[in-house]
């Protein structure tokens, strides 16, 4: 009996052994299990705030301008315009475009349109009788055809700046002009419409095209078309081509013939027809240098 006991003694002190060596095992691995799960369910977490956040995204650019407004603490962004052909934003090197480059060109003032043809008639601009120039003071009147959107007096005004220029005829220091409204006058200058021009060009035997301006006795008559747009083979702005048309329409009246090209990168002669080319030479509206050459070239028969 008393052997007995002690082995039933011996036998629970074993397993109560056997079960202390086990617990810390047992104790790491359930810490390890919450450890586990903390992670999974912090990851899950994450998860379920990443697609939350998506979602919102995906409903906010669905709601488009109907969205909500921005946080008072957030930055606002104030919509530029739809930019138009002329004020385009700048394109990055990628080839998209920045929302704060923003390029304004100035407007182009409205052209005058060039009707085919018009009535035939005229205005004539009203004078003051001031002259520029000195020796022989010729008279000359400005007319513009009626029905064209062309100011008369804004012409004439034009045509006494380029008569009275210093590179002009004036600076040769033999010739003169007075602006004159009415009587006499030793040549008129008339702004007429393609098909006007032609028929008063034609009438003296010259087939102007509808392109091309002329002199007929008294009279210049000078095309619409080229005074609004120019010539294209004439390199600069349309006020500087409208001079050459004057000084070499008004060249004729006191007695210039046509010249040509002197030698290539010169200035075309104002008495050469550039507009039939330049022959080598640069385009050139003025009879004179800034200095007082005359800016000639070769008679031509």
């Amino acid at each position: 009996m008393g052997r007995r006991r002690n082995d039933r003694r011996r036998s629970a002190t074993g397993r109560r052994a056997h079960r202390s060596r086990r617990r810390p095992h047992t104790r790491v691995l359930a810490s390890v299990l919450t450890i586990g799960m903390a992670t999974v369910g912090g990851l899950q977490v994450a998860r379920q705030n990443a697609e939350h956040a998506e979602n919102t995204e995906r409903a906010e650019n669905a709601a488009g301008s109907g969205s909500t407004a921005p946080p008072t603490d957030a930055p606002t962004r104030t919509a530029s315009p739809v930019p138009s052909p002329s004020s385009s934003p700048s394109a990055s090197p990628s080839g998209s475009t920045s929302p704060s480059a923003e390029v304004t060109e100035p407007e182009e003032p409205e052209a005058i349109p060039v009707p085919a043809t018009g009535p035939g008639t005229f205005v004539t601009a009203r004078a003051d009788g001031t002259a520029v120039g000195s020796g022989t003071i010729r008279t000359y009147r400005v007319q513009v055809e009626d029905g064209i959107r062309l100011s008369a007096t804004e012409a004439a005004r034009e045509i006494a700046a380029i008569l009275g220029h210093p590179r002009g005829w004036t600076n040769d220091g033999v010739n003169g002009f007075r602006l004159v409204s009415g009587g006499p006058s030793d040549f008129v200058i008339k702004i007429a419409t393609p098909g006007t021009a032609d028929a008063l060009c034609g009438a003296a035997g010259l087939n102007t095209h509808g392109e091309l301006n002329c002199a007929v006795g008294g009279t210049v008559v000078v095309n619409l078309k080229r005074w609004v747009l120019g010539s294209p083979e004439f390199a600069g702005p349309v006020s500087e081509y409208r001079a050459l048309i004057v000084n070499h329409e008004v060249g004729h009246r006191i007695g210039h013939g046509h010249e040509t090209c002197p030698g290539p990168g010169l200035p075309a002669p104002a008495m050469m027809q550039q507009i039939k080319g330049l022959k080598g030479c640069v385009s050139n509206a003025w009879p004179y240098s800034a200095d007082g050459t005359y800016l000639g070239g070769p008679s031509v028969p």
